[in-house]
């Protein structure tokens, strides 16, 4: 049996898995919480109440999303939340819907705003998840000008000086990063008016 070796991208993606596990464990997921929060509602108080939002539900180790969807959802934003499908792609449904009634991979087009997951993101806005490519295949069915903020813990910015993540030309950019320390727009100055 031949022996595959791994791609730039699953060893970085090892390493930044083992990096999140170290960092979630010292981190106090309530005030983390609280923080995203606070910054999730100052990115969609210009879009006012009844904006639309992409956000997700968060698994153990990743910075915590229910206050932050909370938040939204008590200042008149609807928030969307992903189904990941068979194919990797992603259908959404209304994350106060008991019944999690799917609305279609279009969905993606109503959003005002995404606030995806991903293990880090560097500098450029090249953003490394989990391997799946969901988003990557989500991402391009948003309106034009409709931002992507990628929610990470403190720490997992790639910083000036360290090597980029790898990046392949179906990979979605992003254009900011929120952390529980706050946001950190990425877009260059002339896209920021």
């Amino acid at each position: 049996m031949r022996r595959v070796s791994p791609t730039p991208k699953s060893r970085r993606r090892r390493e930044l898995r083992a990096r999140r596990r170290e960092i979630a464990a010292g981190r106090d997921t309530e005030a983390d919480g609280r923080s995203l929060a606070e910054g999730a509602l100052a990115l969609v108080g210009p879009l006012g109440p009844g904006a639309t939002v992409l956000s997700y539900e968060s698994v153990p180790g990743e910075p915590p999303t229910g206050p932050m969807n909370a938040a939204l959802v008590g200042a008149g934003v609807r928030v969307l939340v992903p189904d990941t499908l068979d194919d990797l792609d992603l259908d959404w449904h209304d994350v106060t819907d008991p019944a999690a009634v799917r609305l279609g991979l279009d969905a993606v087009a109503l959003a005002d705003l995404v606030l995806s997951p991903g293990l880090a993101v560097d500098r450029t806005g090249t953003r490394l998840g989990q391997g799946g490519g969901c988003y990557d295949k989500a991402l391009p069915r948003r309106r034009a000008g409709v931002r992507v903020v990628t929610l990470l813990h403190p720490g997992e910015l790639v910083p000036d000086g360290e090597e980029p993540l790898p990046r392949e030309s179906f990979d979605q950019p992003v254009d900011a990063v929120l952390t529980a320390d706050g946001l950190t727009d990425l877009r260059p100055p002339s896209d920021k008016n």
